[in-house]
Order: structure tokens, then C-alpha cells, then sequence
């Protein structure tokens, strides 16, 4: 299976294993929940997965690389204990508590978070002084005297031999108390989380041509020559960090994160390509709407690669726009809801307006702290959290300047506050669905219906940022190369429910 299919199977997993009976009960006893174990080549995406399942869950997330662990921190440090047996005493040798286990209530302890998943990577490369208590841990979620607290579902990982010489084989009775799912590299799954990640558009666009560089391990005369998921993620942030500050970006940076020659240096000249066409292709005037009769031309005729690199270009620059879309909104209901709590204290109390939005801003900030320790934060909502606080923060030093009167009047100028916000939101909205109505006319005329355009209509239906732009604010030129997805009617109660945006209810 792919990395998308094993997410959906310990999402499902997971889910079934939190299902609680009538009387509160797990279904299924934390002792009989078998541990998820994730096989699969390095450098592939398990922790990513992981963190996204539990940021989807709402649940915790602690993770521990047990290639990092001694027998002492897994299991705790011996100390002696008195005790008496038969009214004769003896000295018994006690453990504290595992650091592992020990992290996990302090996960519980720090955010309230009573449920979530350990994430142990790397189990099958353990220290052999560690590896019967990991079988041990394995068959029974207990690390020295003390068990994974209920609530708390175990999911492990770990490579193939053929990855890793530390590998130890286990045996068929530690096999058969665990879910085993195996996998294997595959693109275009990994695609649907790097282009919600926004990663460089010069390398989803450059493994589009050629899928096959994506994963690559072997070993030659020289050593292990390799390109991972993790290699291409972390060169797309340099990539982006580079180009801001203006930095040259070369095939020895390339090699660094591509550790194959060959690959590298393929990536390497497509990049500069890339930035070529980048800069002759324009991208701002054909988002504008103003694309010259030669950029058309040349467009039109240009070969495959160079369209789909353009098409790369195209894409990148409008879903920053639909994301922006994105996380404004949700920042601005984040602000609704503040506000609206506000309200009665407010227009009620005759104490200060100040105090009760810094109420508000310590919730908040509470939610950001909590949610970023248990790994429950998803990165747009942690936005709209930050941009709620700066939102309030802003309102504050408004109130302290003009001293409302009363409550009723600091509420009203909170509230003209908020309909500026959002009407600011619905011109931004306008703006971004007419640059992705230009992207559709400069298709249409450069490459009429071929393949090009149904490469647009693919990209924008599986991205993440704009699906969700067209289902709320709908696209005219998407629909009409698309009628078959029912997007219309959902879009129109869309746009009902922002126009009905009211504080006052």
C-alpha cells in the first residue's frame, strides 16, 4: 500500500479503538489493542502521518525515536526498597518511572488532553539490552512497572532490513500481537500532502516529468547513494528561504538533500530552467488578467515540459491567493466567536472593556500552547489563532485611545471593526477568484482543450486550498470544464452563511 492508504487504515484504527460502550468503557481493553506497526523504507513520511492523524483526531501526540534510548530511560533507574515478607524484611529492587511513560502524563498533566497516540519509531533497531523489554512492551504496553495510561493507543515503526543493518527480526508471537501494515514509496500520494504543504512548485512540477526520481535507494561501489520524501520536503524549504533572501541556489545545495549525483544534478538544471521561465512567462500579468500576445504565443508553442512547468508557475502563485482566502476566513470566525463571548460582559458590566478582551486573548493563548504541545494544531489553525490574538490585541489599543463611554459603546466599535474585517475578506475573495478565472482564459487560449487544461482542472480539484476556495465562492470557468462535480449549491449556502456573519445574535 501507499502512505495514503496506511493513514487511512491507523486512522481507522485508531478511531475504532477509542469507541467507548455505554459505561464509559474502552470496547476494546487498552491490554488487547494491538499495537500499529508501520513498515516501511526511511525517510518516507511516518512521523508526518502521525502528526497529522492526531492533529485530525483532536488527540495527543508523543514521539520517541527508540534508536535514541538506553535501557535505563525506557525502563527507569533501579533503586532499592525495603519490604517486609513473613515479617522478615528484604531489600527488592524497584524502577521508577520510564521517561517515555513519564512523557506521556506529562502530555496529559501540561494540556488536558486525556487521550492520544505514542509513537514509537525505529522500534525494531533497539540496543540489544533493550530488546526484550520492546517485545516485552510490544505484547503487553508495559515499559519496567508501569503501563501506557488508558487512552493512549500505541503505534510503532520501523525500516526493512534491507534499509538498515541494525535491524532485528521479530518473532511470530511478537508478530501476531501487532497490526503490521507495509508500504511503499509512492508519488502522487505524497503529492496531495507536499502541495498542501506548498512545496517549491519547480519540484512538484520537475517530479511530475519524472516520477521516478521521487524515491531512490542503492548501493553502488561508492556507497549508498539516495533520494528520500524527507530530502525533497526539506530542499523545498531551503528553496523557498533561499530565494527570499536573494541567495544563489546551486547543484552543491541540491546534493546536499539528494544524495544521488545523478538526480541531483537533473534537479539541479531544471531549477535554473524553472527560474527562467518563471521570469519570462510573467506570472503576475497573466493573474492579472494582462498576459502580452507573445507570452500567449510562446505558450502555445511550447514543448510538453515547458508548458507543465508554466502550469507549475500558474498554480503556485494563484493557491497562495486561495489560501489566503482560507486562513483569513478562519481567522475571522476565530475573531466571531471571541467577540461574541465578549458581548455580554461588555454591554452588561461597567467595568473596562480591556479586561475582558484580554479574557479572550488568554483562552486563546491557552488553545495555542495546549495544541502545539500535544501536537493537535493544524498549521491554518494556528494562524487563525495567532491573527485572532493580534486581532484583539489591536482592538485593545483602539479601546485605550478613544475611551468609549460605556460597554454598549466599546461593543459597537468592535463591531464596526469586525464588518470592516469582513468585507475586507469578501473583496479579497473577489480578487482571488478573478486571477483563478484568468489562469482558466490564458489555458484556454495558449492551450485550447488539451491535456494542459486538464492537468488545471485535476490540480485544482485534488488541492486542498482550492477545492475549499471554489465549493464556498464557486469558480465560472471551473464548473464549465468540470459539471459533473456538484460544487454550485454547496457554494451558494456558502456565501449565505458569511452574509449572515452577525455579532448580535
Amino acid at each position: 500500500m501507499n502512505i495514503k492508504e496506511a493513514k487511512e487504515q491507523i486512522r481507522n484504527a485508531i478511531t475504532a479503538y477509542f469507541s467507548k460502550d455505554a459505561f464509559g468503557n474502552y470496547e476494546i481493553p487498552i491490554e488487547r489493542q494491538r499495537p500499529v506497526f508501520l513498515m516501511g523504507p526511511p525517510g518516507i513520511g511516518k512521523t508526518a502521518i502521525m502528526e497529522q492523524i492526531a492533529a485530525e483526531l483532536g488527540v495527543g501526540l508523543v514521539s520517541y525515536s527508540m534508536t535514541h534510548h538506553t535501557r535505563q530511560s525506557a525502563l527507569g533507574l533501579p533503586y532499592i526498597e525495603k519490604k517486609l515478607y513473613g515479617g522478615q524484611e528484604y531489600s527488592v529492587s524497584e524502577y521508577t518511572m520510564s521517561e517515555i511513560i513519564a512523557s506521556v502524563y506529562d502530555m496529559m498533566e501540561s494540556t488536558g488532553v486525556k487521550e492520544g497516540i505514542l509513537f514509537l519509531d525505529e522500534i525494531n533497531c533497539v540496543s540489544e539490552t533493550l530488546a526484550p523489554a520492546m517485545l516485552q512492551f510490544l505484547q503487553y504496553k508495559i515499559f519496567g512497572r508501569h503501563r501506557v495510561p488508558g487512552g493512549w493507543i500505541v503505534v510503532t515503526a520501523g525500516n526493512p532490513p534491507e534499509y538498515n543493518s541494525s535491524v532485528r527480526e521479530f518473532d511470530i508471537v511478537t508478530w501476531d500481537r501487532l497490526n503490521r501494515l507495509a508500504f511503499e514509496p509512492d508519488y502522487e500520494a505524497w503529492k496531495e500532502y507536499a502541495s498542501r504543504k506548498r512545496t517549491h512548485p519547480a519540484i512538484l512540477t520537475y517530479l511530475d516529468i519524472r516520477k521516478s526520481d521521487f524515491y531512490k535507494i542503492e548501493t553502488t561501489v561508492d556507497g549508498k547513494r539516495f533520494v528520500t520524501a524527507r530530502g525533497w520536503s526539506d530542499l523545498s524549504d531551503m528553496l523557498v528561504l533561499y530565494e527570499k533572501r536573494g541567495l544563489g541556489v546551486d547543484e552543491k545545495l541540491v546534493a546536499q538533500y539528494l544524495q544521488d549525483p545523478k538526480i541531483a544534478r537533473s534537479f539541479a538544471v531544471y531549477y535554473d530552467l524553472w527560474k527562467k521561465y518563471k521570469a519570462d512567462y510573467q506570472v503576475d500579468t497573466i493573474l492579472a488578467g494582462s498576459a502580452s500576445s507573445e507570452i500567449v504565443s510562446r505558450a502555445k508553442n511550447a514543448k510538453f515540459d515547458e508548458r507543465l512547468a508554466l502550469l507549475g508557475l500558474l498554480l503556485d502563485a494563484v493557491m497562495e491567493k486561495l489560501r489566503a482566502v482560507t486562513r483569513t476566513e478562519l481567522a475571522q470566525t476565530e475573531l466571531l466567536g471571541a467577540l461574541k463571548n465578549s458581548r455580554l460582559s461588555l454591554t452588561q458590566s461597567k467595568s473596562e472593556p480591556q479586561p475582558v478582551l484580554q479574557g479572550q486573548i488568554d483562552t486563546l493563548e491557552k488553545r495555542l500552547r495546549a495544541g502545539k504541545k500535544a501536537s493537535t494544531l493544524q498549521a491554518d489553525t494556528e494562524f487563525a489563532l495567532r491573527s485572532t490574538i493580534a486581532a484583539l490585541r489591536a482592538l485593545q489599543a483602539q479601546l485605550t485611545a478613544e475611551r468609549p463611554e460605556s460597554g454598549g459603546s466599546a461593543f459597537a466599535l468592535l463591531k464596526q471593526d469586525f464588518d470592516q474585517r469582513t468585507a475586507a475578506l469578501k473583496t479579497q475573495a473577489v480578487a482571488a477568484g478573478r486571477q483563478l478565472s484568468n489562469v482558466f482564459r490564458f489555458s484556454e487560449e495558449a492551450f485550447g482543450e488539451g491535456q494542459e487544461l486538464l492537468i488545471l482542472i485535476t490540480e485544482l480539484t485534488a488541492g486542498f486550498y482550492s477545492a475549499r476556495f471554489i465549493s464556498r465562492y464557486g469558480c465560472k470557468e471551473y464548473f464549465d470544464h468540470n459539471k459533473e462535480l456538484l460544487f454550485y449549491e454547496r457554494q451558494k449556502e456558502i456565501i449565505h452563511e458569511i452574509e449572515t456573519w452577525n455579532l448580535e445574535d
